[in-house]
């Protein structure tokens, strides 16, 4: 799924994957005949679970703070964010951080400080084109290997730099992720190494997603090394904390420049005070809290992983006996399936590519299925994202029972969800 094929060389201002219909797309957002559709979804997979009460208690405890934090985060959170990255072999002080109240506005202000064009893989997490888009900047998808999303392939990323180029394009930035969204993959570190490698000698800056880090399902057996770890001068490290650490309505983000990049680190200060993106402070006590990891974040932190891991093996498993094909997932809430091998079935009920797709499965299963062009991937294949998190039932009760469950795969609610994607799959057939 997903090999090499070639590079598509996309538009100067959006990507040949774009197919626009008349009117605001079906997500809500507004078309732009020059690059699609610029507000859009899905948000990232949801973790489904309730608000630990550590947090909880941390956010309570803030809540009469009526000072706001100031521009890229105070003290205690950049501390916060240090210890967080130092424990995971990234060495860190609080001024090469800066915190934003989410990773859009944050991502947004980073490409602004780089300038120049920005190449990403294909696929990509839904987020990263639109803010390309907003800036009115090229973006470039380049092809991931078979074995893994979230890195490009390192020769098909040579020869897009190569194109653009000659085009009289300035690339100038790669986006990656070394725990992906869509894919739930996690490339090996070879690969990541010879992506950043041929980046770098193209003269390209990384940015490095790691907002999925900590959602590794298999954590004693799984590699994952940051390009910040192998590329220390030319790497910026962003992390959305409702990854793992926050609950998704907490936004938060936080990035990590190089050593030197005072400059660039400063510009985005600059853009993030003129966009007014400071983080609340009672949301900058509770995101300091989860990023100290205390013994309680630490459990549910693990314990939310294992938990997606066994549901997403599940989904795993119902897709590839119907005959679609999927990555084993190694991270994340999610699953990023091709029903190409079901096409025929779907060419039936009239499905013909993924926006079709994600109409007819978001309505058989009574949640959201996001087809894959919505992270960059051909409009034509029939790939969809499948979360995790509509397996843990309709409520608090049952999403805390399910994090509990000896076998949650033997709970009612996730028998039945399990029950509704095998029926839907085995109608294809």
């Amino acid at each position: 799924m997903n090999e090499p094929h070639g590079v598509t060389q996309p538009p100067r201002h959006g990507t040949a994957t774009d197919r626009h219909r008349p009117g605001p797309t079906r997500d809500g957002g507004a078309a732009d005949p020059g690059g699609g559709a610029v507000r859009y979804g899905p948000p990232a997979p949801e973790p489904g679970l309730p608000v630990l009460g550590d947090l909880a208690d941390a956010l309570a405890g803030a809540a009469r703070l009526a000072h706001g934090e100031p521009p890229g985060g105070g003290p205690v959170l950049r501390e916060a964010a240090c210890g967080y990255w130092t424990r995971r072999g990234l060495r860190s002080v609080p001024d090469q951080v800066v915190a934003a109240p989410g990773p859009q506005p944050l991502l947004s202000a980073v490409l602004a400080a780089h300038g120049g064009d920005v190449l990403m893989p294909r696929p990509c997490p839904a987020w990263w084109t639109p803010q390309a888009r907003l800036l009115g900047r090229p973006a470039y998808h380049v092809p991931t290997p078979a074995e893994s999303g979230g890195v490009p392939d390192p020769y098909a990323l040579l020869e897009t730099v190569r194109r653009v180029r000659a085009e009289g394009g300035e690339p100038r930035l790669l986006l990656l992720s070394v725990a992906d969204d869509p894919t739930a993959t996690v490339p090996p570190p070879e690969l990541v190494r010879e992506a950043c490698e041929a980046a770098v000698a193209e003269g390209l800056h990384i940015v490095s997603d790691e907002t999925w880090r900590d959602t590794l399902h298999r954590p004693h057996e799984t590699v994952l090394v940051s390009p910040a770890e192998m590329c220390p001068g030319d790497v910026t490290v962003l992390a959305d904390l409702t990854g793992a650490l926050l609950p998704s309505s907490w936004p938060v983000a936080v990035a990590r420049f190089p050593v030197g990049a005072a400059a660039v680190r400063d510009r985005v200060l600059d853009l993030l005070t003129a966009l007014g993106g400071f983080v609340a402070e009672p949301l900058a006590v509770a995101a300091a809290r989860a990023l100290d990891e205390p013994p309680s974040i630490a459990a549910r932190i693990s314990g939310a992983a294992a938990l997606h891991a066994t549901l997403a093996t599940a989904v795993h498993t119902v897709v590839t006996a119907a005959g679609a094909l999927a990555r084993p997932p190694r991270a994340g809430r999610h699953l990023y399936a091709d029903l190409g091998p079901l096409r025929p079935g779907l060419a039936r009920r009239g499905v013909s590519d993924s926006m079709d797709l994600e109409e007819y499965l978001s309505a058989r299963l009574g949640a959201p299925a996001p087809g894959g062009h919505r992270f960059g991937d051909e409009l034509g294949a029939l790939r969809v994202r499948l979360a995790t998190a509509y397996l843990l039932g309709p409520s608090p009760e049952t999403r805390a029972l399910s994090l509990t469950a000896p076998d949650p795969l033997a709970l009612p609610h996730t028998a039945d969800a399990l029950s509704r994607l095998t029926a839907a799959l085995a109608e294809l057939g």
